[in-house]
């Protein structure tokens, strides 16, 4: 059994996890602006659901004000109605190419939902770890029962890999108090 390859393997897959964890945050909604709030939005154009920024260019004029400019002024329509449909809440106004959208600001109840939903989304992500961790844990006993390593290179294997789970578990903690302060700063 090679150990480097096995924790390399599992700092890659955290890493990862912690990376779906970030874009999925990105797409929540603050009482801000952000590019990145619009990333999930599909539009259905030249015959296939495209990406919004793969049609179009989305900015932040201001903190509370979204301009998305359509490359293809035909496109305008089906993205201004995407961008309806998402389930984000927002009202987009178009005029020619420009599509503009206004931040309403958060009430104190929808703040509260998505910090829940912040928090599950940092529950997924530690979900994923424990399972990556479990998976490397299996790994090394295997290795063990068919006498590949010693029981104290399974120990110190084990702690060395636990250091390298909590250092992420960490990691994703203070992602989702971070997010959590943001949404609920008004």
């Amino acid at each position: 059994m090679d150990y480097q390859s096995l924790k390399a393997e599992v700092e890659q897959k955290t890493l990862q996890t912690l990376e779906v964890l970030k874009n999925e945050y990105a797409g929540l909604r603050t009482g801000r602006a952000s590019v990145h709030l619009l990333d999930g939005v599909r539009v259905p154009v030249y015959g296939s659901d495209m990406p919004l920024n793969q049609i179009a260019t989305v900015a932040t004029p201001d903190n509370q004000t979204l301009t998305v400019t359509v490359w293809d002024i035909n496109n305008a329509g089906a993205a201004e109605k995407a961008i309806r449909d998402s389930g984000l809440g927002l009202n987009p106004m178009t005029a020619g190419g420009v599509i503009r959208l206004n931040m309403p600001p958060l009430t104190e109840e929808r703040r509260k939902e998505l910090t829940k939903v912040a928090g599950k989304y940092a529950e997924e992500a530690k979900i994923s770890m424990r399972n990556i961790r479990q998976d490397a844990m299996g790994k090394i006993k295997r290795a063990v029962t068919d006498k590949e390593i010693s029981e104290d290179d399974q120990r110190k294997f084990e702690d060395d890999l636990q250091k390298v789970f909590d250092n992420r578990a960490a990691e994703v903690d203070a992602l989702a108090k971070q997010k959590e302060a943001d949404i609920m700063s008004v």
